[in-house]
Parts: structure tokens; C-alpha cells; sequence
């Protein structure tokens, strides 16, 4: 039965030309909006049978009641009209950007007569310039009060600033010195707004200056005696002194960059930024990204940087660092020269400074991605979701309160070990794991079939069973693990198996797999199943191979335990001391020429 729907166009209608696509639902709503170098080509591939769909884009499909599109001249008019029309609809299918935490950033309300200094959380377009994000409110404000002692531009709200107007009498910033009190016209609008300027090109990094100017006046006031004003100098020269040593250097002075690092698991991101304007790092920020369709590191590195530029209109640098290049980069590149003015740089640095922040970053990245997840995973509501969702798709007569999840390892056919990893109520039960050690077995198969044998004759004599059984790999592994479930008479046990190709689930006897919507609280629980197993599984083998390695020392003549230790200390592991030269060996305190050869022998007669 072919999967065309009534209302898809015609193949031969769908012009090859470049250009800008929309999805529809009944309501008329946009659901996704897509670019293309060849509209047919993207268009038709979204036509294939529904199984064969990625199961956001099916879910997308089936919504949809329309599709149009525009053509344009070139592909950057093409990215220029679908940043726009994303922009426009906010389609529910596009990628969906979330802080990972509200961060707080150092505003000026430029449009005002006497614009004001604050913290704000969310920016709002208009006159009011923003500088950050900081990583913390503490941070802005300690740098508006050391930048107020030289700088004393207003830092009251509207209703504070009326009050004073209309009683004439100033704050108490103004007594201290932190305020130059333009509420009572103690400066004009002009001079204050220089002050302003002032501020906010330290604040930018832009102008440095003032530190310079500041020390002079400070040595000529000292030099005619006039000791109090030349204090009062040096002062606000500490203070903004004092202001800058809280950026940490980074890249040489003159370097104004922004620095993007992504880690993607194929169901969320995050991305870490840094703001470095000479060559100072002015603020962070991250975002953990929803991905409601399948998407390459490329283009979700495409998406972060349109969403910050374009749609966010963030100052754009002269250079962007990434770790990963964007999809269409040279067109990226043209829109964001467009929008600063000038030239700009995007580039993957592959050494020195710009490499090692690039790799700060990236740390930065990882550790938000594993922060959102562990939340995920914590949290009594999100488990509930995914077990009740979990009975649900699998078509289960309870809830699966007990699962277990079983993988095999093995290095080329060797080492054959397996896990079973436990969770109880959505939660890692970590008593519960066993590892399992396998003589031999024809294929991953046989040892999946061997492993639940044992497992299964163990949990009819406890009497221990859990609600579902899960096992790493697709058909042929859930065949086995039924194979074994029946020879100990549990036919009626629920067993599935995860695929990791497109994270499919397999059910006994069913020609087709069952879909997980992407980013689930169900799909991410088996998810996490499956990983914790695979991670202990790998672990015993890898512990299995030392330990084999290890015995094969201890059988050399004249070497024993001791420089058996010494060997794997010194390699640092047991697949390092099998891969070392017979010198090599030899230059180990202890070991000697003929200890080296032996051991050299030893360690490589398997394989000869």
C-alpha cells in the first residue's frame, strides 16, 4: 500500500530549484519550516512509508495537512527566508532553544533622558543595551558598584527617579558619591550621557582609556600637592582595576570572539557560549536544545547561532569559534557580515588558546547535557510519565516497576561477558547488578541466550522475577531471550529489545518495531537502561582482559607478581604492556633483555 497521502504533490510539480518549505495542520498552523538546494529531493524523501520515517518527522507527516513553498534565487536567500519565517510562526517541529538557567545580565536603558544602569533577565528588543550574560547576579552587581565610584550614572528605578524629582532631594547614592544625581539637575543630560558612554565602554571592553587618564590625573594632582584629589584618583583607578581583574584572560588583548561548544546525544543538546571581547571573557550562557526532529551536529550548530544572532540579535563578533562547523557555514558567514557591517570569521580552531577555550566549552556543554539528564532521571514525576507511557506502548497488563536490562560484550569473539543492570521505580537499583562471565558462545546471540538461561532458572528457584526484560539489540536478541524464557517455562514473560540504529523497540514476533516519540520520558528511561548496562558490560570486559593479561605475566618464569604490577603500573594498562617493543620492556626497572623477551613471547604467542 503506497504511503502517498491524497493531498501530497505530485513529484513532478515540486520544482528543483532552491528554496523555502512549509508544513501545515488543519488549523492552518505552521508546523515546521525547512530550506532546501533542491526542494524535490528534500520534499520527496518526506513521502517514503511511515515506518521508514524517523518517528518525529512521521508524527509531523501525520499532522500535517499541507505543504508549501517559495523559491528563491540563491541558498543564502534561502537561509535568510527561513530564519525569518521561523522568527515569525515559532513552528513546533523547528529545533526549540531553552536556557538551562535563567542568567542575568547588566542592562542600560539607552532611550531614556538619563539612562539607568540595572540587572535584567530576559532581554527585550528595543534601545536598552545588554552586556553578559554573567554567570551569577552577585557578579553584575559587584561590577556596578565598583564602575559607579568612577562612573556615577544613574542606577534608581522610574519611581525612585520621579520621587526624587518631585521632593528635590537626591539618594543616598548621591552622598557617597555613586550617583551624579541628575534627578535634581546637579548634571545635564548631555554630560550625564557621556558618563554613560563611559560605562559602557568598559563595561564592553571597547575603552580602556580611562585607567590611563585616570593615572595621570592622579600623578599630576600629586605632584601639585593636591594629595586628596590624587587619592580620589587613585580610588576609582583601583575600582575599575579591580572591576577588570574579574574577567579572566583568555586570548590576546585586541581578540573579540564568541565561542560555541555542543554535545548532542541524538535526542537533546546543550551548548555552551562564551562572550570574549578583548580577550577577556565578559560572560557565559547555555541552553539545553529540544530536538523535535533528527538532527546532524552540524545543522543544530547552525540553529544555535541564528537563534542567538538573529532572532536574539545579539552583538555579532568578528570571530565565532565552534566546535563543530555549522551547516551551510559560507552562507552563515555572509549573513552574520551582513548583519555586524563587516567581515566575520567563522572558524573550528585545531590549536593554541582558541582550542583550549573551545575545549573549556565543550566540558561546559558535556557537563549541562549530563546536569539536565540526571534531573530527568530524578525526577518522581517525569518516572511515573515514562512507566505508565512505557505499559502503555508495550502493550503491558501492569506497570513495569522491575525492569531488567541485559547487553554482552566481548573483543573480537574473546572476553565474553554480559550485564544485568536493575531498576526499580524508574531508578537505578545498583545492588541488584550482576555480571556474568561466558566460556564461549557462537555469536551475541548464543550468549544473550546463555546469560538469561542462568539468569531465569536462578529466578524460578527465588522466586525474583521482574516486570519486563530488556536486552540490547533487535530481533535475533529478542528471539534468543525468548528462547531462553521458554525453556524454563516463563512463555508469558514481557521481553523487548532496543535497537540502537533508531532507538527501535522490538516485541516477540512482530514484524515491525514500536517508535518511542523522540525526547519521551519513556524513551529516555529505556535509554538509560540500555547505557547503564552497556557501561557495566564494557567495564567487566575491559577488567576481564587486565586480569587475563595479568595471568599471562604471572605464568612467565622469574617475573612474578610483583613486576607483574610494576609493568602495568608503569604502561599505565594491560593493553599498553602487550602492545609495548621488547626495548621497551626491557627498560622497566627489574625486567632485564631475556624477562623482556619472554615477555614479549608470552604476550603474543595467541596470536602468532
Amino acid at each position: 500500500m503506497s504511503a502517498r497521502k491524497s493531498w501530497f504533490p505530485a513529484t513532478a510539480t515540486i520544482p528543483i530549484n532552491p528554496g523555502v518549505y512549509r508544513w501545515f495542520d488543519a488549523q492552518d498552523r505552521v508546523l515546521y519550516v525547512g530550506k532546501a538546494k533542491n526542494l524535490r529531493a528534500r520534499l520527496t524523501s518526506y513521502f517514503a512509508k511511515p515506518e521508514t520515517l524517523h518517528e518525529r518527522t512521521r508524527r509531523m507527516v501525520e499532522s500535517a495537512t499541507r505543504i508549501d513553498w517559495t523559491l528563491v534565487n540563491t541558498e543564502f536567500e534561502a537561509l535568510q527566508l527561513e530564519f525569518t519565517w521561523i522568527k515569525e510562526f515559532h513552528p513546533p517541529f523547528n529545533v526549540q532553544f531553552r536556557d538551562d538557567k535563567s542568567y542575568p545580565y547588566l542592562a542600560i536603558s539607552l532611550g531614556e533622558e538619563f539612562p539607568r544602569v540595572f540587572t535584567a533577565r530576559t532581554r527585550v528588543k528595543g534601545k536598552t543595551k545588554y552586556f553578559g550574560p554573567y554567570t551569577q547576579a552577585w557578579a553584575i552587581r559587584e561590577t556596578i558598584d565598583g564602575l559607579l565610584k568612577v562612573f556615577p550614572i544613574r542606577s534608581c528605578s522610574d519611581s525612585q527617579f520621579s520621587g526624587a524629582r518631585a521632593t528635590n532631594r537626591a539618594c543616598l547614592l548621591a552622598d557617597i558619591g555613586k550617583c551624579s544625581a541628575p534627578c535634581i539637575s546637579k548634571i545635564s543630560a548631555d554630560d550625564h550621557r557621556l558618563l554613560v558612554n563611559q560605562f559602557a565602554g568598559f563595561v564592553s571592553g571597547t575603552d580602556t582609556s580611562h585607567l590611563k587618564t585616570l593615572k595621570e590625573k592622579m600623578l599630576q594632582a600629586s605632584n601639585d600637592e593636591n594629595f586628596e584629589m590624587a587619592a580620589r584618583y587613585r580610588d576609582q583607578q583601583g575600582a575599575l582595576e579591580a572591576v577588570a581583574a574579574k574577567s579572566a584572560v583568555v586570548l590576546y588583548d585586541s581578540a573579540n570572539a564568541d565561542v560555541f561548544a555542543l554535545e548532542l546525544d541524538g535526542y537533546s543538546a546543550a551548548v555552551s557560549m562564551f562572550n570574549v571581547r578583548k580577550g577577556r571573557i565578559r560572560g557565559a550562557r547555555g541552553w539545553v536544545v529540544d530536538l523535535e526532529l533528527e538532527r546532524t551536529a552540524e545543522e543544530v550548530m547552525e540553529y544555535t547561532l541564528h537563534n542567538i544572532y538573529v532572532l536574539e540579535g545579539a552583538e555579532v563578533p568578528k570571530e565565532v569559534i565552534v566546535t563543530v562547523a555549522p551547516a551551510d557555514a559560507p552562507l552563515l558567514v555572509e549573513l552574520l557580515s551582513s548583519l555586524r557591517g563587516t567581515a566575520v570569521r567563522i572558524r573550528v580552531p585545531e590549536r593554541g588558546d582558541k582550542k583550549s577555550l573551545a575545549d573549556t566549552a565543550q566540558i561546559n556543554a558535556a557537563n549541562s547535557l549530563a546536569q539536565f539528564k540526571l534531573k530527568r532521571a530524578t525526577d518522581f514525576t517525569a518516572r511515573s510519565v515514562a512507566l505508565a507511557n512505557l505499559q502503555k506502548s508495550l502493550g503491558m497488563t501492569r506497570l513495569p516497576l522491575v525492569i531488567e536490562c541485559f547487553d554482552v560484550s566481548h573483543l573480537a569473539g574473546t572476553n565474553i561477558v554480559a550485564s544485568k543492570v536493575v531498576f526499580v521505580d524508574g531508578k537505578p537499583k545498583k545492588d541488584l547488578y550482576r555480571r556474568y562471565n561466558i566460556a564461549a558462545a557462537s555469536d551475541d546471540t548464543d550468549a544473550m541466550n546463555q546469560v538469561l538461561k542462568r539468569r531465569l532458572a536462578l529466578a524460578v528457584q527465588e522466586g525474583d522475577l521482574p516486570d519486563l526484560i530488556l536486552v540490547d539489540g533487535a530481533k535475533p536478541q529478542v528471539s534468543a531471550a525468548v528462547a531462553a524464557a521458554k525453556s524454563v517455562g516463563m512463555e508469558s514473560l514481557p521481553i523487548v529489545g532496543i535497537a540502537k540504529r533508531l532507538e527501535e523497540i522490538w516485541l516477540p514476533g512482530d514484524s515491525f518495531p514500536v517508535l518511542l516519540p523522540r525526547a519521551s520520558e519513556e524513551l529516555f528511561l529505556i535509554q538509560h537502561l540500555r547505557d547503564e548496562s552497556h557501561r557495566f558490560a564494557i567495564a567487566h570486559q575491559r577488567l576481564k582482559r587486565s586480569a587475563s593479561i595479568s595471568t599471562q605475566l604471572e605464568e612467565v618464569a622469574g617475573l612474578g607478581q610483583k613486576r607483574a604490577r610494576i609493568l602495568l603500573k608503569t604502561f599505565g594498562s594491560a593493553k599498553r604492556v602487550k602492545l609495548a617493543t621488547e626495548q621497551e620492556l626491557g627498560d622497566v626497572p627489574g625486567i632485564g633483555p631475556a624477562l623482556a623477551k619472554a615477555i614479549y613471547v608470552t604476550l603474543r604467542k595467541d596470536s602468532i
